[in-house]
Order: C-alpha cells, then sequence, then structure tokens
C-alpha cells in the first residue's frame, strides 16, 4: 500500500542502534550507517566530531550529507539521531523496528530517526533534478538541548544555508515559529533541625506552600499573552498562549528532619514572537510583587531562558513548502507555530528563513513507550520535500 521499503530499511538498521542521549554509546555506530548509506546514493559526506568541543572526551559525530547540483541556493535539512531513553512497559522491543499494519514501533521511529529515513527517500529520488544544493545535517545531542550537535555546525562550524528544514515536527502543520523556554528556581530557606523540635527551627516547606498559592496567579498572566503565530491544529486557541507550569517541588530527605531549604522548579513558555528579556522581567516583577505581598523570604535563582523563533507566516518558503505538504498529503495543511522549542532557533535567528515539519505525528507516542510512525508519513513527509526539491509545487 506504500512505497516505503527503502526508507523502511534505513530505518530498521537506524532503530536498532541504541543511541541513548544519556549514554551516547551507540552514536559512533549509527553515524557511520549514516555515512554509508549516504555515499551509497551518491552523496558527499562531511563528518564534524565535536567532543573536543564539549571536553569530556565523548565521540559525537556530526554528519553532512551534501547533494550539490550547481544550483544558486542550498536549502539545508536538519535531523538528529540520539533519542530519550526508552523506559518500560513496551509491548514491543524498543530497539528493534516492529511493523503492525500501519504502524512502525521503535524508539526513535518518529523522533527523530523516521525523519533521517524520508530525507534520505528524498534525496535518493532527486538526484540531480534538484533546484537546490541540499545539505543534510543529522547530528547528535537534540534531545538535551544540541548544543554540540546542530548547535556546533551552525555557531562553530558555520554551516553555510540560504533555507532550512527542521524536519523534526509534525505534518499536521508547516511550522514557521516555536516557542523558546524560561527555567528557574524559587527557593525557601529555612533552619533544619530534629522534627521533634519544630519550635527550634524554621521549616521552609510551609513557606513555599504560602508562596507558590498566590505565585501561580502567574499562569493566568501569562495564558492572556496570545502571539500572532497561529496554534497548531486541534488546539482549544486560534493563535498560541503564554504558558507557566510549576514542574518539580523537592524539599527534605527523612521525615524525622525539618529540611534547611524547599525548592519549586518551573518552565515557562515564550511565545515565538515575544522578547524574552520582557519575558523575564515580567516573572522578575511577578515574583518582587508575591514576595512583597507574603513575606516570605523567596529567592528566585538559576533562571536561564532563550530559543523562540518565528518568521512571517506569509514568507515565500513557508508558502511553498505549504504547497508541497499540501500535494503529498492530499488535503490542504495550514501554516502554524509551536507549543515546544526546536532547532530552527541556531539558523532563524541568524536570518535564515527557516520552517520545521515532519512525521512526528502527534499521538504517535514520542518520548514514551511504544513510539511509532505511521507509513504514510513517512511516505508523505519524503514525497512534500520531493516536491518542494524540485519545484513540483502544482
Amino acid at each position: 500500500m506504500y512505497d516505503v521499503d527503502y526508507e523502511l530499511n534505513i530505518l530498521k538498521r537506524i532503530v536498532e542502534i541504541d543511541t541513548d542521549v544519556m549514554k551516547k554509546t551507540g552514536y559512533v555506530e549509527c553515524a557511520n550507517v549514516l555515512k554509508e548509506e549516504a555515499e551509497a546514493i551518491g552523496l558527499k559526506v562531511e563528518v564534524y566530531d565535536s567532543k573536543d568541543y564539549a571536553g569530556d572526551g565523548i565521540p559525537r559525530p556530526n554528519i553532512i550529507a551534501i547533494l550539490d547540483v550547481g544550483a544558486e541556493k542550498t536549502l539545508g535539512i536538519v535531523t538528529h539521531y540520539d533519542v530519550v531513553p526508552p523506559g518500560e512497559g513496551w509491548s514491543y522491543p524498543p530497539f528493534k523496528l516492529t511493523i503492525v499494519e500501519d504502524r512502525a514501533y521503535g524508539r526513535g521511529a518518529s523522533d527523530d530517526k523516521g525523519a533521517i529515513a524520508t530525507a534520505f527517500g528524498a534525496l535518493r529520488r532527486v538526484g540531480d533534478k534538484s533546484k537546490y544544493n541540499v545539505k543534510l545535517m543529522i547530528s547528535p545531542d537534540e534531545e538535551v538541548g544540541g548544543r554540540f550537535g546542530i548547535g556546533y555546525l551552525a555557531n562553530v562550524i558555520k554551516v553555510k544555508c540560504d533555507e532550512v528544514i527542521i524536519l523534526d515536527g509534525g505534518p499536521e502543520a508547516v511550522s514557521i515559529g516555536a516557542s523558546g523556554i524560561i527555567r528557574g528556581t524559587i527557593r525557601v530557606k529555612g533552619k533544619q533541625g530534629h522534627a521533634a523540635y519544630p519550635h527550634l527551627y524554621s521549616n521552609p516547606i510551609y513557606g513555599l506552600i504560602t508562596f507558590l498559592d498566590k505565585f501561580r496567579r502567574f499562569s493566568e498572566i501569562r495564558a492572556r499573552k496570545i502571539s500572532k503565530i497561529p496554534a497548531p491544529p486541534g488546539s482549544p486557541l486560534p493563535y498560541l498562549w503564554g504558558r507557566f507550569s510549576i514542574t518539580i517541588l523537592r524539599a527534605g530527605e527523612k521525615e524525622n528532619v525539618i529540611p534547611g531549604e524547599a525548592i519549586a522548579k518551573f518552565d515557562l513558555r515564550v511565545l515565538p514572537d515575544e522578547d524574552v528579556n520582557e519575558a523575564l522581567n515580567e516573572l522578575k516583577s511577578f515574583f518582587m510583587a508575591v514576595k512583597q505581598e507574603t513575606q516570605v523570604d523567596a529567592e528566585l535563582i538559576n533562571v536561564i531562558g532563550g530559543g523562540n523563533w518565528y518568521i512571517d507566516p506569509n514568507h515565500p518558503m513557508a508558502k511553498r513548502f505549504q504547497k508541497a505538504a499540501s500535494k503529498a498529503y492530499g488535503t490542504n495543511i495550514p501554516i502554524a507555530g509551536e507549543f515546544g522549542g526546536n532547532d530552527g532557533r541556531y539558523f532563524a535567528t541568524k536570518g535564515i528563513p527557516t520552517i520545521s515539519y515532519g512525521p512526528l505525528r502527534q499521538g504517535t507516542n514520542y518520548h514514551g513507550v511504544n513510539e511509532h510512525v505511521y507509513l504514510r508519513d513517512i511516505q508523505c513527509v519524503r514525497n512534500a520535500l520531493v516536491y518542494y526539491l524540485t519545484g513540483e509545487l502544482d
């Protein structure tokens, strides 16, 4: 039913290699397989290992597979071969590709090894019919921020591209932006001591509870921030909105000890078209207001953030790829932004037109157990790339 035998063969080979981002033990083996396959279909391959840049001696080979047809423009296609740990409870072996009806199961099947397979399939079909030169970038460490992966290629190697497709998104919409993130910690200090003598010590847990009870209003403030970028299909609002969540609470190690401190960690999502510094100042201002209101001696520490990006929804690149994707699926594919973040920040912030697309359909359990990719999405995303590269948009 689906003409994806070549893509599934590649996917099978790389899913069977454990490229768990936390262990990093399968990186070299996977990179070698990808290099071999790229050369087999006529691509020139360059390998850039960021292990010295990382400073820990762990190999992190970054692959650039190049199709040079002498075109005026070069399209960058960005993928990654690292995966999150598989976890427990799988119905199928996570590091063996299992085909069941119209789905292929395995860790990385959708995020992002399925995308790698679609890219290889597209370049194999297009060959010298491409209207673009292509640099297919396949990197490690995306799941931990990408600094030594695509960040290394963009910022240290300084790969040159005229346009970029982040092939690490869903097929439901052509994404023209991604949310950034501000993370940090709220800390309340106390005085540690034996829980049998609470009158002699200061329990920071109560102070943190009081503080968070008021600070939760910040979620409502963020929700009133509305982007100009459309939300993905199926969202409760037509445009992306701000989000703030308390995600970690931590205090104490033993029941009979009053802890010396209590902390809460948070996740603030910055809109694609929002100024990060304004969002940060808003956070700090509200924090100080709650501190004054509650009289809790709280601290805001370890705050870092950024990574949001977008291009104009009417940018010619976005419109062209929308046509390619719509032709591949036989239905109109909308243009939207993303709730999460992706590697587009490494290119869009340099003024390079960037979009995101791929086979990571909602409901395919990427990052969860029984991760899978639909065979139709492998075929259609591949075809969308073919149409875009050849200019066959109508």
